[in-house]
Formats: structure tokens, C-alpha cells, sequence
């Protein structure tokens, strides 16, 4: 077992999901995982954590995974974060585990995740509020918010339109405004010592992501979801300026592949001495990854 050597990646992807686990069982219901899959036209949706290791070891990336506990919303039961946690442990030259829990589970879950990452080695936590049912301010999150701050790892958040539900009767009764980044701007205001990261380029609502990313000094964006030759041109432009170290690669594997995305990248009107920060030097900051071998 390898330790995350950070001088010898090319890149870290802070955003890729583990949608199967060990025995079989889907993160999402069956009808949310086909309507996902044709918005974004994928076709393979569910390799193995073990699978995703090599994938991103084969290309020299480290990929921060995650699963997304939606049970409390949905009824369908959560992937084992526990499982992840000691897969993603085999690996760890490659992948660095996020935890999900679902708000609902209140204080027994903040008692839970306290352990993912003291006893199972969690590296942070995702949030995805249009599928889980609830308003980052709501308070309902703010237990778990409460031990990531505590413990220095940050908590990424689902912002904008999501390709879950589209196309289905009431959107499978998914409702967008969640996702509305300037919720977090709440966020950020209570637990000023947290780092947080805004997923996703948040279509409608890129200007307050701009706003709430450049005002407050620990919130970050990641670029995950969209090929690059699709971001609004506000986003390039505040990527090349005034957020260029705060702005974080993300691809949504395996829904978009890091190998598309960087295709498309590679096109994007980026300084020279942005793009590093952006595929990795951010990530490094963001994720609390300072030393040249993390264990």
C-alpha cells in the first residue's frame, strides 16, 4: 500500500463517484440512474472503487471519491460509507475518501462521521441538497458541518441544475433551488473556518457562485459536470483572475471522464500559469493535502 506521493501526480480530481459497491447495490434507484445516464449520454456507471483506483493511477491523478446517502429523501438504502472508507484504504496512492451522510440522521450522524474520519481515515464530506431534500442553511446539516470543522476537512456541496431526475415526472421530485449556491453563502458565514467547495459550474446561478467564491476565503468552485468548452465565459474570466487559487478540477467520473474533460481543457483560453493550480496546486490547499506523502 502507497502512500499519495503529491510531487509525482499530474492532477487531482476532486470530484468522482462511487455509484456500485461490493455487492452490487446502486447508489441511486434504478429510474434516477437511467435518467442520469441519458442526460449525460454515459454508458458505464458503475466501476468498482478497485477499478477506479487504476484508472486514475494508470494516469498519474489521485480522485477524491464519494457515494451520496440519500435514503432519508428517497427510501433507497446508502452505499456503505464504512466500505469505501476501507477500500479506498488499499489505495491510497490514488484515491482520497469523502464521507456522505444524509442531514436527516441529525446527531447520530455527525457522532458517525466523527468516526469516518478519525478511526476510517474520511478526508471530508459530500453534500448533494436537491436529491437529499434539504437547504445547506436549514440548519439540518450543521451537526455534521460542526465535526468537519472541528476535524479540518472540507465539505462539498452540489450547486446548480443536476442531471438526477431530469426528464422525469415532477423531476423525480427534485427540486433545483437547493442547489442554489448562495444558500452557502449562509454556510460560510456560520463556520468561517470550514472549507467548502461549490460542485459544478452552477448553472442558472453562476454569478452568485462568483460572488459568494471571491467574497468568502474558504469557499472554493469545482469545475466538475460540464466539458470546459461549455463554462460560461464569467467563469473562465474569474479563473484566470481573481479566483485563479481557488478554482479546482473536477470531472463527475464516470459520467464525464477526466479524459474528456482534459481534452476540452486543454482548449480553454486558461493562463499558463493557472492551469497548474487548477488540476492540482489548488486541490492540494483545498483538501488539506500540505506534505509531499500523505498515509
Amino acid at each position: 500500500m502507497k502512500a499519495l506521493d503529491i510531487d509525482t501526480l499530474t492532477a487531482i480530481d476532486v470530484h468522482a463517484h462511487v455509484e456500485v459497491d461490493g455487492h452490487g447495490q446502486l447508489s441511486l434507484p434504478d429510474d434516477f440512474v437511467e435518467a442520469s445516464s441519458k442526460y449525460f449520454a454515459a454508458d458505464r456507471r458503475a466501476p468498482s472503487l478497485t477499478e477506479i483506483a487504476d484508472y486514475y493511477r494508470e494516469r498519474r491523478m489521485a480522485a477524491v471519491v464519494f457515494t451520496v446517502d440519500i435514503e432519508s429523501a428517497t427510501g433507497h438504502a446508502a452505499l456503505s460509507n464504512e466500505e469505501i472508507a476501507d477500500a479506498a484504504a488499499q489505495h491510497t496512492d490514488a484515491l482520497i475518501p469523502f464521507a456522505s451522510i444524509d442531514p436527516a440522521k441529525g446527531h447520530a450522524g455527525a457522532r458517525r462521521f466523527r468516526k469516518l474520519v478519525e478511526e476510517r481515515g474520511m478526508r471530508g464530506i459530500k453534500f448533494h441538497p436537491s436529491i437529499q431534500g434539504f437547504a445547506p442553511n436549514d440548519r439540518s446539516a450543521y451537526p455534521l458541518l460542526d465535526v468537519a470543522q472541528e476535524l479540518g476537512v472540507p465539505a462539498l456541496f452540489h450547486t446548480g441544475q443536476t442531471g438526477i431526475g431530469a426528464g422525469l415526472p415532477g423531476g423525480g421530485g427534485i427540486r433545483l433551488g437547493l442547489s442554489n449556491p448562495m444558500l452557502l453563502d449562509d454556510v460560510a458565514v456560520d463556520f468561517p473556518d470550514l472549507t467548502i467547495i461549490m460542485a459544478h459550474p452552477s448553472f442558472p446561478w453562476q454569478d452568485e457562485a462568483l460572488a459568494v467564491a471571491t467574497h468568502k476565503p474558504k469557499v472554493y468552485i469545482d469545475l466538475s459536470g460540464w466539458s470546459p468548452k461549455y463554462f460560461p465565459p464569467q467563469l473562465v474570466r474569474y479563473a484566470n483572475s481573481l479566483l485563479q487559487d481557488k478554482v479546482l478540477f473536477g470531472s463527475d467520473y464516470p459520467l464525464i471522464t477526466p479524459d474528456r474533460w482534459l481534452a476540452d481543457f486543454a482548449t480553454l483560453e486558461i493562463k499558463d500559469h493557472v492551469r497548474p493550480k487548477i488540476l492540482k496546486h489548488n486541490a492540494v490547499k483545498a483538501l488539506g493535502l500540505n506534505q509531499k506523502c500523505i498515509p
